[in-house]
């Protein structure tokens, strides 16, 4: 039996750490800069990992610094990387991520679609040779902050089977939604095509907890709560055979209009093995009140009407908008083993210049 000085260290081993934002952002710049990464995409890629965590969405949060780090440490996700864009239409865009992350390459997206929008209705931007994009409805929602109605599709290293299917052979392949409302933040809406996001299920693995029944199956079909065996077999889409349907369109619009890898051909985004995953994103940006006529503010308004007439009921992302005010106001809570390991790969020394893309 523990003495209680034993508890009471073994209490404050366990207890969480509480960051500010900028703070949880600068130790994730260090520890990406120091295993090949430019200030630049640390920054960037830091900016778009603290966001996911202050939304509440950690499997697209911190937990994915350390394998960040160290597919960059050798160099399958390229940390020097620069995103080009190019212009193949008056309203698209086709964006180079150059086997680097795909928040600097996102980030062009969003800075380029506005303006195309609006000088013609609507525009597309394409992102290939990308790769894990993280929280897609943050980056629609910059566009809805722009005024634009938003659409993003992307596709995700295999996770779930063809329907009727055992191998894993499609991501889970989010999609996201937003739009502009007259009062209050835009309605935005995130949601992976697995019933839930693979990254829930690396979380509960990191944290050694079991997954709910119907998230996963293991690698010969069979149900698991095993976040592990879950991981080595499939995802379940949502809605059944809708679901996987809707992974398929998923595929195509992502994959095949940017020309990158489907799911089964993509490397794991989750470790330091194989090449460069080659991933695709899809942006759609419509300026909706032009389209509309004008009508759609008082469309958009009225809707927002309607989900306040009968108790109970709530737009999406209430909880989302909670604990990021939460966020702010009190900081980030972080896991103190997940910490150290950030805190350890920021003071890791490298067999080389860190600085040398070719080191």
């Amino acid at each position: 039996m523990l003495d209680s000085s034993s508890e009471s260290s073994e209490a404050a081993a366990s207890a969480s750490v509480w960051l500010s934002i900028s703070e949880a952002e600068q130790r994730v710049i260090s520890a990406l800069i120091t295993n090949r990464c430019n200030e630049a995409n640390a920054a960037a890629v830091a900016h778009a990992l603290i966001s996911a965590e202050i939304d509440g969405q950690y499997g697209h949060g911190l937990s994915r610094v350390p394998s960040y780090s160290a597919q960059a440490r050798v160099g399958k996700v390229d940390g020097f990387a620069t995103p080009e864009v190019e212009q193949v239409a008056p309203a698209a865009v086709r964006i180079d991520a150059a086997h680097g992350f795909a928040f600097p390459a996102l980030d062009l997206a969003v800075a380029a679609l506005p303006a195309l929008a609006r000088s013609e209705g609507i525009a597309i931007a394409a992102v290939h040779r990308s790769h894990h994009f993280g929280q897609a409805g943050r980056i629609v929602e910059q566009l809805a902050e722009a005024g634009m109605m938003s659409l993003m599709f992307g596709n995700s290293p295999k996770a779930m089977a063809f329907w009727g299917g055992k191998e894993p052979r499609l991501g889970t392949n989010p999609i996201a939604f937003a739009c502009p409302l007259q009062k209050g933040p835009p309605l935005v809406i995130d949601l992976a095509l697995s019933t839930a996001a693979r990254g829930k299920v690396v979380t509960a693995s990191k944290q050694g907890k079991s997954i709910p029944e119907g998230w996963a199956l293991d690698s010969s079909g069979q149900p698991t709560t095993d976040p592990e065996a879950g991981l080595k077999g499939s995802m379940l889409p949502i809605a059944g055979s809708k679901g996987a349907a809707l992974a398929l369109i998923v595929e195509l619009l992502a994959a095949g209009i940017a020309g990158s890898h489907f799911g089964w051909e993509a490397s794991s985004v989750l470790d330091d093995k194989g090449a460069a995953p080659n991933l695709g994103q899809i942006i759609i940006a419509i300026d909706a009140q032009h389209v509309s006529g004008g009508a759609f503010a008082q469309r958009a308004a009225a809707l927002l009407q309607a989900f306040g007439e009968e108790p109970g009921v709530r737009l999406p992302g209430t909880s989302r908008l909670a604990r990021r005010a939460a966020a702010f106001r009190d900081g980030i809570e972080v896991a103190p083993n997940l910490l150290a390991e950030i805190d350890q790969l920021a003071a890791r020394t490298l067999s080389s210049n860190p600085d040398s893309k070719h080191g």
